[in-house]
């Protein structure tokens, strides 16, 4: 099982909570400069979840031209059912943020501000 999937199965709920906006804030000191790491770590997340949900697909691909040959296979739609059960990319980029497991730095370049 990969580390991604590890972590899907902990105790994340799959359904949006009301979070605090000043406890969001208080762990960078700028809501905004919050939300854009929140923001970022669930791009990561999903694009993560998708290379692993397509590869995993890609077994059960079958390469021919007929399109009269569709056949359904039952640990495909598992699957894809289990990757559907799984909370949002951006709830668990923001339970990642408020338990402090992310890492994130603000460049100090005075050549940003200008």
């Amino acid at each position: 099982m990969s580390k991604l999937r590890r972590q899907l199965n902990s105790n994340t709920p799959s359904v949006v909570e009301t979070k605090s906006l000043v406890e969001i804030k208080a762990k960078t000191g700028n809501l905004y400069h919050s939300i854009a790491i929140i923001a970022k770590r669930a791009n990561q997340i999903n694009i993560a979840l998708k290379e692993e949900l397509h590869n995993k697909l890609e077994e059960f691909a079958t390469h021919t031209d007929s399109l009269e040959e569709i056949h359904e296979n039952k640990e495909q739609i598992e699957i894809s059912r289990a990757y559907e059960k799984m909370p949002n990319p951006a709830i668990l980029a923001t339970q990642e943020f408020m338990e402090g497991k992310i890492y994130h730095r603000i460049n100090t370049d005075s050549d940003l501000f200008r």
